[in-house]
């Protein structure tokens, strides 16, 4: 990637909006005459000119029909509060792809359980709906999906989620910390949906994306599980801000997060205690 790419900006549209949580909205983003060309895992930098610029993970997986790809924005500051205040049509700035990504040929022939918390599930659909996806599906094998969130209405994607529990060759399992009066599910941690899981723990490959605090104890019942450490990855996006491993901000130890990562196999960063 050229220098010029690596620091300039794209001139890109905003094709649609779609608020899905109170906090979230999805955006279809399209390049001028060409597709991102990204892979599950990695991240783009968005800028909103005049505000400034935010990384942001594609949600959206590499194989879908439409030439544009999707972003999944949670406003919690001044350049997502200002992307969540345009509409259709409008233009932003998108450099990328950037990071490292989920190595779906590794995972070929082998189970797949994939756990996301909360807004953690955003980066993870990118992969999901790339495995699960026609003929791509045949290629793993068990697929199982933890998913959870503090209350029902912070759950995302609804409709595609309602469609993946009512698939036959996939299990998904959600959860949330607090129910309310229409919620008739499982109500705990997510990690209180792993005692029933019956896993062919060497042949299992695990993804996991969610808040910090989640990572930790997901591990330890991975370990109970008896799931190989070599078959662990995650995604962390840890403090990531200007994308191409010049600001230093998301620097663990010796590796960046935006270079190295976001995507990290387990064996390599499991001594590096800001990592986790």
């Amino acid at each position: 990637m050229s220098e010029k790419t690596i620091y300039t900006p794209e001139i890109a549209t905003i094709r649609s909006v779609k608020q899905i949580t109170a906090l979230e909205k999805v955006f279809e983003i399209e390049l001028p005459g060409r597709r991102l060309g990204h892979k599950p895992g990695q991240f783009v930098q968005v800028e909103i000119f005049g505000v400034g610029e935010a990384p942001i993970s594609v949600t959206s997986p590499p194989n879908r029909k439409e030439n544009t790809f999707e972003l999944c924005v949670r406003r919690v500051g001044n350049v997502t509060s200002a992307l969540h205040n345009l509409e259709s049509g409008a233009k932003i700035g998108i450099r990328g792809p950037y990071g490292t990504f989920f190595d779906v040929a590794k995972m070929k022939g082998k189970d797949l359980l994939f756990v996301a918390g909360g807004i953690g599930y955003a980066p993870l659909r990118s992969l999901i709906n790339y495995v699960t996806s026609g003929e791509e599906r045949k290629n793993y094998r068990n697929i199982t999906i933890l998913y959870g969130v503090k209350t029902p209405a912070e759950f995302l994607f609804k409709d595609e989620i309602s469609a993946l529990k009512g698939r036959n060759d996939i299990k998904f399992l959600d959860t949330v910390d607090k129910g309310d009066d229409s919620w008739r599910g499982h109500v705990g941690v997510i990690t209180t949906l792993f005692p029933d899981l019956e896993i062919d723990a060497e042949n299992t490959i695990t993804v996991i994306c969610g808040p910090p605090i989640m990572y930790k104890f997901v591990l330890l019942e991975c370990r109970t599980k008896g799931i190989l450490e070599k078959n662990i990855v995650m995604s962390l996006e840890r403090k990531m801000k200007c994308g191409v491993g010049k600001c230093g901000h998301c620097q663990i130890n010796g590796l960046y997060c935006c270079q190295d990562g976001p995507v990290f196999e387990y064996t390599t960063i499991k001594e590096l205690e800001e990592a986790l």
